[in-house]
């Protein structure tokens, strides 16, 4: 078979390509650039702990831990109160977390709530992620990434799709399936007259990366109405200026830090002047907060650097007397939010995933992480697809359960953006939180924290390759059909022991819940008790499946078995070996005949899109949508 054409080498385009190789799916990526990624300091991206275990899986897992950063503490703060305070620690530690601290400043200490810790995101440069991509990608004899081509033509039939490109390698490439990677502007969208609406300029943020030192090294900060100071503090309304402003600040390995300001609506330019105005104005503010270290030597006049280059604040006071910490400014950048969700994910043979599929990232949300969840979900049915065959089923649950996923998302926050940003009235809240009570502080927090409907990973509780009903013996567990699975330690088949996220990827997986395993030699449990009737089953398959052993799941008995999907959703839950169930599962998963009585062919004319022997070209379909 065709291999399969992923136009776009962005960080969407190339984890893609690097799933599929791991799956012996052959992959074309055809690249608009030279392969050169421009290093950009504040052009950064929040992981999320299920698409940094996706991206350390596909060979990111050095880059995230020396590039990137977890945080120690998240802290929302309004004017000078300390509002909310997540502690991060490693699983099973104690939270600390305070609500509505009466304490003053930034370094008020929470009490213990008796909670667990989350685990925290990784805050990693966006251009570290697409280098150790293209680093992973070179080692993979499967992919071929052809840089300075063009898409600028599309067909398709019963058997495949063919691609023309322009460039210096320009020309007709013939595979299998394509996926348009290639970004907001996408010209695969375009050739496929799939429509893009949504929202322009939702939000609007001056952007700063600087090395400094920060009162609460390590913690990433929310701070709403910050105390204004200086010539910035005036109160006159303006590009950064106003009374009621917002700004994060995230850290970064090294000191250095990213810092977002809030912008008032309309397209008003954001002069470099202004922005050094803010940012000292900021730092004087946090430092004048007396919770932190005292600003540093003074150094040579500047902060007038606005892309890029060494700038230095002086350690100097500002117009209000207050004293700035020494910083350099290493870019700067002005980051416009668009909510944008393509009409349809699938044309046939062609698929859009990333930022030409939809646009977000308004109050916290993130763009990437999304697009990394749609390839992550696409791998595998495009894997099974290439190698087994596919049914509509199987192909279309990309766009039933992405679409409705990321619809969900961009629906919370339109909801939330007036209550938020515009003040409106508090009791209107509580049709936008799932527990009455909650403040805008918390819906916010949860939003940059990736919780709640702003935040948390999707649930496809109603994905066609769902069970229609529960399966003879199926049970709860602490975790739904269709929502990620709990990142457990497991014991593979060779006898190694490993977090569960880390088998994810590549097959089916089969987990047996058998508390005391992990004292017995696995010659001795391998043939034991259920096992040998439980690997005859998994071996009975339609799909590729390993079993793994766990001493413990949340919410399950011993014995349980755990029918997981190939990007770690949960299928079922079954009290024992179940081999009719697993095998009815795992049938449903992989397209077979659905409930309609479908035979799994794929009919291009069924489409009803006229995508089918279709031609289009960019000339005939250029312009804005």
């Amino acid at each position: 078979m065709d291999p399969v054409i992923v136009a776009g080498a962005g960080p969407v385009g190339l984890s893609l390509a690097v799933a599929l190789a791991r799956l012996g799916v052959p992959c074309i990526v055809l690249d608009e650039t030279d392969g050169r990624d421009e290093v950009r300091p504040a052009r950064t991206a929040v992981l999320r702990p299920d698409t940094a275990a996706l991206l350390a899986r596909l060979g990111c897992a050095e880059t995230l831990s020396a590039e990137g950063t977890r945080w120690a503490a998240w802290r929302t703060v309004q004017r000078r109160r300390l509002l909310d305070r997540v502690a991060f620690a490693s699983t099973g530690a104690v939270a600390l977390r305070t609500e509505d601290a009466t304490a003053g400043g930034h370094g008020a200490e929470p009490a213990d709530d008796g909670a667990h810790a989350p685990l925290s995101p990784i805050h990693v440069p966006q251009h570290a992620l697409v280098r150790a991509l293209r680093t992973a990608i070179d080692h993979e004899p499967l992919v071929q990434v052809v840089p300075e081509s063009r898409v600028i033509e599309l067909t398709q039939d019963r058997d495949g799709v063919g691609v023309h490109t322009r460039g210096p390698k320009g020309t007709w490439w013939r595979g299998s399936y394509v996926v348009g990677c290639d970004g907001p502007r996408s010209t695969v969208r375009k050739l496929l007259d799939i429509r893009f609406p949504g929202r322009t300029a939702v939000e609007r943020h001056a952007v700063a990366a600087l090395r400094t030192e920060l009162p609460w090294p390590g913690e990433a900060l929310l701070h709403r109405a910050p105390p204004r100071r200086g010539a910035a503090g005036t109160g006159r309304t303006g590009v950064l200026g106003g009374t009621t402003g917002e700004v994060t600040a995230r850290p970064l390995p090294d000191g250095v830090w990213r810092l977002d300001w809030l912008l008032p609506p309309g397209r008003d330019l954001v002069t470099p002047d202004a922005l050094v105005a803010r940012i000292r104005d900021t730092l004087a503010g946090w430092t004048d907060a007396g919770t932190g270290p005292a600003a540093g030597s003074a150094a040579d006049e500047g902060g007038r650097a606005f892309k890029g280059g060494p700038a230095f604040g002086q350690g100097l006071g500002d117009a209000g007397g207050s004293l700035v910490p020494s910083y350099e400014l290493l870019d700067t950048g002005v980051h416009t939010v668009h909510h944008r969700l393509a009409r349809r994910w699938r044309a046939g043979r062609a698929f859009l995933a990333g930022d030409a599929a939809h646009l977000l990232g308004a109050l916290g949300t993130q763009g990437l992480d999304e697009g990394l969840r749609d390839a992550e979900n696409l791998a595998w049915k495009l894997g099974v697809a290439w190698h087994h065959g596919a049914s509509d089923a199987l192909l279309d649950s990309y766009q039933t359960e992405r679409r409705s996923a990321v619809a969900a998302r961009l629906r919370a926050a339109d909801q939330a953006l007036p209550l938020l940003r515009d003040g409106g009235a508090r009791g209107r809240l509580r049709g936008v939180v799932t527990a009455a009570g909650r403040g805008r502080t918390a819906l916010l927090t949860d939003g940059h924290l990736g919780r709640g409907p702003l935040g948390a990973a999707p649930v496809y509780d109603r994905s066609p390759l769902a069970p229609a009903v529960a399966p003879s013996g199926a049970v709860r567990v602490d975790t739904v059909p269709g929502a990620p699975v709990a990142d457990v330690t497991v014991t593979a088949p060779d006898g190694s022991v490993v977090r569960l996220r880390e088998r994810l990827g590549h097959h089916l997986l089969v987990v047996l819940v058998a508390p005391g395993t992990g004292v017995w030699d696995r010659k001795h449990w391998m043939s034991a008790g259920l096992m040998p009737r439980l690997a005859d089953a998994v071996a009975a398959l339609p799909l590729p499946a390993e079993i793994l052993v766990a001493e413990h799941y949340p919410g399950a008995a011993a014995h349980t078995v755990l029918l997981i999907r190939p990007d770690g959703h949960l299928v079922t839950a079954l009290a024992g070996v179940r081999p009719a169930e697993l095998q009815a599962c795992a049938e449903r998963l992989c397209g077979g005949a659905g409930d309609d009585g479908s035979d799994g062919k794929w009919d291009a004319h069924a489409e009803g899109d006229g995508q089918a022997e279709s031609t289009r070209t960019a000339r005939e379909r250029g312009g804005a949508e």
